[in-house]
């Protein structure tokens, strides 16, 4: 069996008033991930505190198989961010980034709504587990199957898919079989927006431990500008 070193950071950056991010760092549940609250709207920091707590509720009452559970448990608590919205906001409503991983018997399991990412580093090779769901994003996955699509450079980043959105929100599930000597990395958009994918691959292998990964990346983040908040969780799989 595979053993588990990780570490969570989390900066409110250089221009925000608030840290709207937060993080699952939850070693006995094996339970890793972000959630970015969504900003110009009220309530991002609430959104994202619901994410967190109740996945990890969650998450604690699992007995069937990951993949086929998480989406429920997402959907449900995307739900009760919308509830929770028409309380605080019922005009707009609240709104927030998910994306968890679950480390269970030999597997790992990710479930993603938003534009925080995923990404899988092994034997220098950095990749990207994740699609962010943005008016970008979208467009590229249409223009590759043919189809035509347009957009605003202004709203290129413009969220598609949220947790705390009215309608049943769609959710993304990998799964992979763990294998030793892999680095997982879940982040907010606070960090790849200023970090490029090459660059991070760089930084969570040559780390010796994940505290220091976690530490370098926001830490790079703000040194170039921190615009926003930053959240990094680090995952190092080691041999048993």
């Amino acid at each position: 069996m595979t053993q588990l070193r990780t570490a969570a950071l989390s900066d409110v950056g250089h221009l925000r008033s608030q840290n709207e991010d937060r993080y699952l760092r939850d070693d006995r549940l094996s339970l890793y991930g972000v959630a970015d609250g969504i900003g110009g709207l009220p309530g991002g920091e609430d959104a994202a505190q619901m994410a967190v707590e109740e996945i990890a509720k969650a998450v604690q009452k699992l007995e069937r198989d990951p993949a086929e559970a998480l989406v429920g448990i997402v959907q449900e608590t995307s739900e009760c961010i919308a509830d929770l919205g028409a309380r605080l906001s019922p005009r707009t409503g609240i709104g927030t980034t998910l994306t968890v991983s679950l480390f269970r018997e030999g597997s790992v399991y990710i479930a993603h709504v938003g534009d925080s990412r995923c990404y899988v580093w092994k034997d220098g090779q950095i990749d990207l587990l994740t699609r962010d769901h943005s008016v970008e994003s979208d467009a590229r996955l249409k223009r590759a199957r043919g189809e035509v699509a347009h957009y605003h450079e202004a709203h290129r980043h413009a969220l598609t898919r949220c947790m705390g959105q009215p309608t049943p929100v769609e959710v993304d599930i990998h799964v992979r079989p763990l294998m030793a000597g892999e680095r997982y990395l879940v982040c907010t958009d606070g960090v790849t927006r200023l970090i490029r994918q090459s660059e991070l691959g760089e930084i969570i292998g040559a780390a010796s431990n994940p505290e220091e990964a976690a530490r370098y990346l926001v830490e790079l983040a703000n040194r170039r500008g921190g615009p926003d908040n930053a959240t990094a969780v680090v995952v190092f799989v080691d041999e048993p």
